[in-house]
Formats: C-alpha cells, structure tokens, sequence
C-alpha cells in the first residue's frame, strides 16, 4: 500500500488520466474482475416486487385443497345423468345445492349450472347429462403443495403478490447487495441546507441511492467527507467492511483537491482512471480488500451516465433487475455533433408528429441537470460517429412510460414563463409539453422541417412583422397559422431602476443577434440616435431574457433588456420601453390534431388568460386568436376544421 508521501497535495505535480480506455474494455473490466455477492435477505412478501428470487419458492399447500364448484347450482352423480335430454329428462333424488366456490362433497364429482335444473317438487329435473368433472375445480388445480412457484432469479412483480399470498407464501428470500455510497468535497452542504456562494447542495449521492434502490441494492449514505485524503482513506476503509459495492462521489477527475485516486491506490488496486465516454470521462475503477470501488465525477450528469453505465451493468452482472429502459426508434430533429473517440451519452426528448417518433437533443453540459429532467430518454453516439444530419434514424432508450410519448406535444422556439403555465394547464388534461429554447431561428428551422409540433416565437410588434425578413424567409409560407399566446411588455431591467437613455453609462449584458429582443434594442437605440458602440457591453452576449436578468442579479452587469416578468422574478427594477407579440406558430394540417386543439383551447379558456393577468406584464386582449402569416382571417374563437377558403 502506499501513503505518507502521497498526500502531498496541491504542491504535487498536475495529475493526469492514467490511460482513457474505451468504454467496451472498461465494462469488460468491471464485470469479470469482482466476484459476486452471495448476500440474501428475507423481506415481507409485500415488499418484495421489484426484488430478484434467491432461492427457489414453493407452495405451501395445495391450491384448492378440496374440489371447489365452479358454478352456482347442483352438485352431482355424473352417473346418475346418463341418458338424459330434451325428450328424456331425468329426475335426481340425490345432488346437493352449492354456488361457487362452496367445497364439492366428495360423493359428487359434476356440476349442473342452476339455469339448467327445472324443480320438480323437492328434487331436480335436468334435460343434459353431466360429464364428469363439469363445472369442478379439482383439488391443486391451480396448483400443488411444495410445487415450484417462482423459480430462482426471477423478478417479482406486482401481480405475482397476489399468488404468493394464495399458496400461504409470506416472506421470500431475495438477492441482496449493499452498497456505500461516500460524498465528498469540502464545498458541499447537506440537503435542505440553502448554499452559499461557492457552495453546492450534495445531490449525487442522493441521486445514487434512489437509482440503485430501485435495482433492490440497499444503499448507505455516509457523511459528507471534506477534501481530506486522510478523512476520505478513514471513510473509505470502513465502508469496504460493510458493504459489497462503494461508490465515492466526486474527487476523481485531475484537479488538486481530487484525491480518490491516490486513496484507491494507499488501500488497493486502481484498475481503471479515465474512460473514453462523454459526459464521465474521469470515471474510475478500484478494488480494496477484494470490494469494488467506483469513483464518480462530480458533475450531476457525468455522474449519472456512471451510475447508469457503470453502477447499473455490474448489479446487472450480479443478477440485479436492470434499470428501465424502453428502446425506440426516431428521427433526430435536429444536427447533433460528436467528437470522435468518445462514446456520448445525449438526453433527448421524444415525442410523435404524424406517423414517426422525433427525438430533440438536449445539451451536453456535463452539470446541466434540467437536461436530463426535460428529457425522456436519452441515445448514445458510438465513439467511431462524428454526428448525425437531421432526420437521422437512431435508437433512443426511454426512460419513462413509452405510453406517455403518444401523449407529447413537442414545441421547439423562444421559452417564456407564460408557456411553462400553459403547460402546467396541459398536464391536468393528461398531454406532457416539451418545449426547447432554441430561439426564433432554431424554432423555424424546425417547423418548416416538421419536426416540432408548434415553434413558439417572439416576434416584434404585428405592426413590424411584415418587414421581420428571417420569419417570412423560414416560414412554411401558405402552411402556418399563429396562435397568439400574450403581448410581453419589453424593457430595461437593472437594481436601480435604469431607462434606456441611461444604457451608455452602465455594464450592459445583451442578448443573441436577430434575437426579437436585439431586434427591437436596436430599432429603440436608432430612434433615440443611441450609438451601440458608446454602449459598454453591447457586443457581450447571453442567450435569452432570463439569462440576461440572472446576469444583473448576479452582478455580472448594471443593466440589460428582458421582458417585466422575467425582471419581476429576479427582483430587478423594471422601466418598459416595448412590447413584442408571443405566438404559437403551427403547420395548419395540426390543428386537426386532438393535441393541438386540447392546447388551443387551453390558450382561449378563461382560466390560462387570468393566470396570465394575475402574474402580470401580459397583454392577454388577442390570447387565443388564430392568423395568418401577415396577420389575415383573424379567428376567435377556435373552430377546428372552419377555416375559411384561401386561408395563408
């Protein structure tokens, strides 16, 4: 083992990945080198669904025990039946009167239904002879006393509780693995605890226990462990005593407070440091005391590709259930750019538009985590694959109900906080709104491809829009109606209550060029003979209102333009100076579709219009009418399948 030296710290020499391996070699690794757990555990027969049989389960008396009747009505002689019909009935002197499920008497060994018995005085007549067994349920029909219920390995389910009530099963003895789960970092606070600057709320950990709960691992959160070599040794050391698997959160890429690395190597094996995956790539493999020990980078996606990637394979290895995953096949809506030599892991969202499933890439910050929240799935990008064209059929992996796709609506444009309400409004109707912020641009490049089913926009005033070149050059021209959701008040937003007329004097942060709220910017800045090179900051960049209100809040800059709800949420001051027209942009041929026209009138109803004048900065006197691209054949209310003769 090594130590003493080894903890000189941030004075040593930069660390480096050992060796990237790919990620084949380095599952082929973590399968064969650890040798698998023999723990089991005896758990209520209601709370083993989910879990994996570990030895054989059988019956423990017959089920029925005794002959059951089947049917309401007569039990019988079936010998005592022979010769009767419709010209012979025969009278029975000797039956018994039973409805089902009462026990058989076992003299009788048939059943008549009581719909076909006539009375004859205190006997029965009948008018069909009775087979043997008719209408009986023998004695272990079901099934027998110490007959095999479940075999071993098999994963319980739901359904299969009622069963094992039946055959008098009440505890099962299931596969079991414990796992350690260690946090560290000196930056972490516990959940529940609000951070402060250059602090983080400790999630990886939590995400990890809940992950692997669900493959029936029973997990053990340690206490956040500081960046202390020494501390973590001390942690990781008893944690191999306990538990069959240990997992150590952040501290393993090359930083100089990463020291998961060289506490693997004072107490064990380092097999692996670094694998060629993105996002994971510092990943790493240990073994101590014959214990597998997975090191997890600290960013929330890169850890969650190695729990999904690493964690999961080798419990599945184990003979653990696998995490759920469903297999489809999409059409990529979009480009998506890989660097070769790495295997990317990319959360997507997918939903259906006519006959074929979409999926929309989400981005690849490795700390990103709305990502995965807003996706439903996500695709690998082989390591050899530089990206994939629009339109591209891939597999994606979802990781939700596969039922809930059929029920998706796909928007893809400029993101305001009136549509995550309108969304809201939508889920109480059982349809799932995904909407990606692409901007205008992206949001248009999208329709005319069909492979969103509304671009949401934020366009200038209607009074401009015909001069707006980029929506008419993008536009499925003679295929679009808008449906307008609000008009949003524009204006400078800053913590001291800044004009337009002040900008020159301030840290401006601004927004993406041929942006609705650059566009409008500048026509304001040339009507007041403002000049954008006078402007500190102008040229400095972000992408959308809400980043540019959390650059002002966060002191980053004194002022910028955003609408005044966005201004409102992050505490700023507001001075309006403009307003712009927020719209759903729909191929006309969708309206038809019961999705859209569940949203439309979700838009129209009195309910989302009050939401909206209750949060303030909308407009809501056009919410709900439906155009054409230049504005014609306005239409409110909405009335599906009657738009009228030549309608662009």
């Amino acid at each position: 083992m090594r130590g003493g030296n080894r903890y000189k710290g941030q004075q040593d020499m930069v660390k480096r990945y050992l060796e990237l391996r790919s990620l084949d070699d380095a599952l082929a690794l973590l399968t064969s080198s650890f040798a698998v757990p023999k723990r089991t555990e005896m758990v209520p027969v209601m709370q083993s669904v989910g879990r994996v049989v570990a030895e054989p389960v059988f019956a423990k008396y017959s089920v029925p025990e005794v002959n059951l009747s089947a049917m309401d009505g007569i039990a019988v002689r079936s010998r005592d039946t022979i010769g009767a019909g419709d010209g012979t009935p025969v009278t029975l002197d000797h039956f018994a009167r039973v409805n089902t499920g009462n026990i058989v008497p076992p003299e009788y060994d048939a059943v008549i239904m009581i719909e076909d018995v006539w009375e004859a005085g205190d006997n029965f007549q009948i008018r069909r002879a009775a087979s043997p067994w008719q209408h009986v349920r023998p004695a272990g029909e079901d099934i027998r006393e110490n007959r095999l219920v479940l075999p071993r390995g098999h994963l319980i389910r739901a359904f299969d509780i009622g069963a094992l009530a039946t055959y008098g099963i009440t505890r099962v003895k299931v596969k079991a693995v414990n796992v350690g789960i260690i946090p560290t970092g000196s930056e972490l606070v516990p959940l529940g605890v609000r951070p402060a600057p250059g602090q983080v709320v400790e999630s990886n950990t939590i995400m990890a226990q809940v992950f692997l709960d669900q493959m029936g691992a029973t997990c053990t959160r340690l206490p956040i462990v500081t960046d202390d070599p020494n501390l973590i040794r001390n942690a990781l050391s008893s944690a191999v005593e306990d538990n069959d698997l240990v997992i150590i959160s952040a501290g393993s890429s090359a930083g100089t407070r990463d020291f998961t690395e060289s506490v693997i190597r004072s107490l064990g094996e380092l097999i692996f440091h670094g694998v060629a995956v993105r996002p994971g790539k510092p990943v790493m493999l240990g073994m101590v005391k014959g214990t597998p020990v997975l090191g997890l980078p600290g960013y929330p996606l890169a850890a969650q590709t190695a729990l999904r990637e690493f964690a999961a394979p080798l419990l599945e290895s184990w003979g653990f259930p696998p995490a759920p995953r469903f297999p489809v096949k999409v059409r990529l809506a979009q480009p998506l750019v890989s660097e070769p030599g790495f295997d990317e892991f990319i959360p997507v969202f997918v939903g259906r538009i006519g006959s074929s499933l979409y999926g929309t890439p989400h981005g690849k910050g490795a700390g990103v985590q709305m990502a995965t929240v807003k996706a439903n799935g996500y695709t690998r990008i082989p390591a050899p694959v530089e990206g994939y064209e629009a339109g591209t059929e891939l597999e994606v992996l979802l990781t939700t109900d596969p039922g809930s796709v059929e029920r998706t609506l796909i928007l893809t444009g400029s993101v305001d906080p009136s549509l995550e309400e309108l969304a809201s409004l939508a889920h109480d109707k059982g349809l799932f709104i995904h909407a990606t912020n692409p901007g205008n641009m992206g949001a248009l490049l999208a329709l005319r491809r069909n492979s969103c089913h509304a671009a949401p926009l934020s366009l200038p005033a209607r009074s401009l829009l015909t001069s707006y070149q980029p929506i008419i050059k993008y536009m499925p021209v003679g295929n679009a109606v808008f449906i307008h959701i609000a008009t949003i008040e524009l204006g400078i937003a800053s913590c001291d209550g800044l004009g337009l007329e002040d900008i020159t004097g301030t840290r401006f942060i601004n927004t993406k060029r041929e942006s609705p709220t650059r566009v409008i910017l500048d026509a304001l800045m040339a009507a007041e003979g403002i000049d954008p090179s006078k402007v500190n900051g102008y040229l400095q960049e972000v992408h959308g209102p809400s980043a540019v209100a959390a650059a002002i809040r966060n002191g980053f800059a004194d002022a910028g333009m955003c609408t005044s709800s966005v201004a409102s949420a992050n505490g700023l001051q507001f001075v309006p100076v403009a307003h712009e027209d927020y719209e759903l942009a729909i191929r006309r041929e969708l309206l038809e579709d019961t999705r859209i026209r569940t949203l439309v009138s979700l838009i129209q109803s009195p309910a989302y219009r009050t939401i909206l004048t209750e949060t303030g900065g909308y407009d809501v006197s056009l919410t709900g009418t439906i155009r054409g691209l230049n504005g014609e054949n306005t239409l409110t209310p909405f009335s599906p399948g009657m738009l009228p003769a030549g309608y662009t």
